[in-house]
């Protein structure tokens, strides 16, 4: 009888999930050459709320998004322009770029790594970290963005 209530507690009193917020799944001195020049290049555009997302064991269409915030549409479109400038210069043109004109959720596509700049309630409203909750965060330190622009997510 004992161990009825048992496996009748576990199954009303289940374990809790694991941690979003897991261990960093790459250290930042590992990411790619691109990947640290479009972080770069967000900072320099005073983008905030920046999270880089390790998709590598949950997706195949890529293996990294970042994602950040502008404060207004206008700040949005220099964010991206700034990435997008940034990798071409240094040969590194994206495979595609959506939703520039209306500036609420810019996507620039780069193959191993996809760059999502939002406006604030876009990115509350669509949540990509809680839609890839299963992805890993790679902690980034504060001279890759620069301090105003990161997440404390301690």
């Amino acid at each position: 009888m004992k161990h009825n209530s048992t496996a009748k507690e576990q199954s009303l009193n289940p374990q809790p999930a694991a941690r979003v917020d897991s261990p960093q799944a790459v250290a930042a001195d590992q990411l790619d050459e691109r990947m640290l020049s479009a972080l770069h290049a967000v900072g320099e555009k005073k983008a905030f709320d920046v999270v880089v997302l390790d998709l590598r064991e949950v997706a195949t269409f890529t293996d990294f998004f970042v994602i950040t915030t502008g404060a207004n549409e206008r700040q949005v479109q220099a964010i991206s322009d700034e990435v997008y400038d940034t990798l071409k210069k240094a040969g590194s043109a994206a495979a595609r770029v959506e939703g520039y004109k209306t500036a609420e959720w810019v996507l620039l596509d780069y193959g191993d790594f996809i760059v999502h700049v939002f406006e604030q309630k876009a990115r509350q409203f669509y949540d990509l970290e809680r839609l890839w909750r299963e992805s890993k965060r790679v902690q980034l330190p504060p001279e890759i963005v620069g301090t105003s622009s990161l997440r404390n997510d301690s």
